[in-house]
Formats: structure tokens, sequence, C-alpha cells
């Protein structure tokens, strides 16, 4: 049989304060009834609620990102094949440079949403 698991967790910061703000020294006693809040919203920074999504036209890639990655693809296969049907004395410069365009349409890949 397995052990218990451990309890972590429970609360970190004092009771009535909120993410980003520092706990009161004045405060009233926990339980005694007394709200120190004066509003929902007080005390609270933008980064620490909910942030919307961004909106579609954003995210939407330009319409020449994928045609550049294909251009991409083709120079670097092209430059790879070119190698290897070409003589031996062209040297190892066209792999290289085909990997090299290869790797950028790669990269341009991850920018299309």
């Amino acid at each position: 049989m397995a052990p218990p698991k451990r309890r972590t967790g429970g609360r970190v910061t004092p009771k009535g304060t909120k993410p980003g703000q520092l706990p009161r020294a004045s405060a009233a006693p926990i339980g005694s009834g007394t709200s120190t809040r004066t509003s929902a919203t007080a005390g609270v920074t933008p980064s620490s609620r909910y942030t919307p999504p961004i909106p579609h036209s954003v995210r939407e890639s330009p319409r020449w990102l994928p045609v550049l990655m294909l251009v991409f693809f083709a120079i670097g296969v092209g430059a790879i094949l070119a190698r290897y049907l070409l003589s031996d004395s062209v040297g190892n410069w066209l792999v290289f440079a085909g990997l090299a365009f290869v790797l950028s349409g790669l990269y341009t890949a991850t920018k299309w949403h």
C-alpha cells in the first residue's frame, strides 16, 4: 500500500489581502466580523486579473507569410539537390546554404497563425 499523500498548500497571504497588496499592520482581528476592504478593486494591479484573449484580427498572419515559407523551403531543397546533382567541385557551401534556407522556412512556419 502506498503511503498517504502529504497535504501541501493552504493560505500563503494573510486573510483579507489581495495579490500584490501588502498586509495591513492595523487590520481587524480575524473573525471579528469587520471588513477592512473599501472597494472590490482597490489595490489590484492590472496583471493580477483576467486578461482577455487577443482578437483574431491581431493574430492573423499576413497573406505573404506562407508564400515566403514555401519559397524558403524550395530554395533550401533546391540548393541541397543542386549540391548532389552537380559535380563535387562545388563544395559543401551549397549544403550549408540549403540548410539555412530550410531552417528559415521552419522559423517562418512558427509565425503562421
